[in-house]
Order: C-alpha cells, then sequence, then structure tokens
C-alpha cells in the first residue's frame, strides 16, 4: 500500500465517506430519492457522501478546487491542483441492493492525472494508486493482465441508461463488433470499478462512451500504474475531455481500438 502523505489524506477521506454509505446501503429501502431523469437517480447517501469528501479534503489540503459530480466545479485558491470526485459511482446499484458501487477520487496536478483511488465500502476493496508508485489493492500489488487473444478475454463495457437512448444505436454497433472477437462481456454499471478491474487484472480490457471526468479520471492512474495503456476511442489521450475510455495492455487496447473504430 502507499503511505505518501497525499494518500493518507485520501484514503480517510473515503473511509470516512464509505462508512455512511455502507450505514445507508444497509438501510437503502428508506433512502429518499429524487429523480435526475429517465433511469438516472441520484440519492441522499450521494449527497451526504460527497459534503463529507469536500469537507475533509478541503482541510488537508486547504485551497485546492473540486470537480465534483453533485456539485459541480468549486474554484480553489490553488489553481494548480484540483480534485475530481464521483461520491457514490454505481448509484442505480446502490439503490437496488447491488454491492457494486465505489467512491472514486483523483487528483490532478497542473493538468496531470498524479493520483486516484477506488474504494467500495461494501466489500471494504481500496484500490489506490499515485505516479511512479504503482497500483495497489489493499496490501497486493497490481498489474493489468497479460492477456493477448481476444478469443480468451473478458471485457467490460457500459450500456447507456433510458435517459441517453439515443446513444444505444451506436453501443449496439460496438457491441456487435466486439462480440464477434472477444471470449465474452460484462456490464457491472460502475465505470470506476470496472477500471479498478483492469488494473487488477480481473478483465482483460473496459471500454465505454458518454462518461464525464468523475468516473474515469481515478482509474485512468491506477490502470497506468499498474501497467496498463488508456486511451479515448478516437485513439487518443482526451478521455475527460472526450468522454469516451478504452483500457488494458498493449495489445488489448490496439485490438479492441481497431474494432471499436471500424464499427
Amino acid at each position: 500500500m502507499i503511505r505518501s502523505a497525499l494518500m493518507n489524506v485520501m484514503t480517510a477521506a473515503a473511509i470516512k465517506a464509505g462508512r455512511g454509505l455502507k450505514r445507508d446501503f444497509g438501510e437503502v429501502g428508506a433512502l429518499q430519492v429524487s429523480v435526475k431523469g429517465p433511469g438516472d437517480f441520484v440519492s441522499a447517501a450521494d449527497r451526504r457522501a460527497e459534503k463529507t469528501l469536500f469537507e475533509e479534503l478541503s482541510k488537508a489540503r486547504p485551497g485546492y478546487g473540486f470537480i465534483m459530480e453533485e456539485s459541480g466545479r468549486v474554484e480553489g485558491a490553488d489553481k494548480t491542483h484540483t480534485w475530481i470526485i464521483d461520491p457514490l459511482d454505481g448509484t442505480t446499484n446502490f439503490l437496488h441492493g447491488l454491492p457494486v458501487f465505489a467512491i472514486s477520487v483523483a487528483l490532478e496536478r497542473e493538468g496531470q492525472l498524479v493520483a486516484g483511488l477506488i474504494y467500495n465500502p461494501a466489500d471494504d476493496e481500496m484500490y489506490v494508486a499515485e505516479r511512479g508508485q504503482g497500483a495497489w489493492l489493499n496490501n497486493r500489488r497490481l498489474r493489468v493482465a497479460s492477456r493477448r487473444d481476444l478469443a480468451e478475454s473478458l471485457v467490460a463495457t457500459g450500456i447507456p441508461p433510458l435517459g441517453r437512448a439515443k446513444e444505444h444505436p451506436r453501443f449496439k454497433q460496438d457491441l456487435s463488433a466486439v462480440m464477434a472477437h472477444v471470449g465474452n462481456v460484462r456490464r457491472a454499471g460502475a465505470a470506476a470499478l470496472d477500471l479498478a478491474y483492469v488494473a487488477a487484472g480481473r478483465y482483460d480490457a473496459f471500454w465505454e462512451r458518454g462518461l464525464h471526468s468523475w468516473d474515469i479520471a481515478a482509474g485512468i492512474v491506477l490502470v497506468r500504474e499498474a501497467g496498463g495503456f488508456v486511451t479515448d476511442l478516437a485513439g487518443g489521450s482526451d478521455m475527460l475531455a472526450r468522454g469516451s475510455i478504452l483500457a488494458g495492455n498493449e495489445t488489448m487496447v490496439k485490438r479492441l481500438g481497431d474494432l471499436l473504430q471500424g464499427a
């Protein structure tokens, strides 16, 4: 595990926010839920977790800016550092009692992602990475899978929800192109965890369109520090701006990238 001062700050904030999520997860039926759009929900637990992360990180690193899923951008006095936060990735899973959700926290320094954390309070798996320090799951060093044969691979993706139904035709094209060549495909419903699982070698690759910076920033650091490659679906490096991502080892990214661009 990484023991730097920065990672101590990030893990302490995530653990505190995670306690609240774990408590609320046990009482999911009683949560007050508001609807942001068809198939896209936000819960009271989501907002409480974001408030905890904001308060704890602000206290530890005064002046840093924030980009948060619920509260948007908060400018800080320090223009060189920005926290990128998703307090509850996998909200729909959470609200349906599925223990596949996570807190995602990344730090951007002078435009470069330098640290990432993804924490699932339901199973107490804490994924952390810091530039040059590797990627870790609790106390175990992570490496991306070394598999090269698409026919033996297990890859993951995300399906656009009902509120983004206009994206369904493109998704079907992507899925059809990939399914014709890979061993199998999974859809877990939490992009942050999908990327963490790529870093851990559980998935051979992951792709998705229509994402936000807070969905993928921490996972990008994890995959890179686990020896993997990350691109957008145009083959470039503008994942945060474009909202699309492809992650895996070098061979998987190249082969899947060719399939998706050909779709």
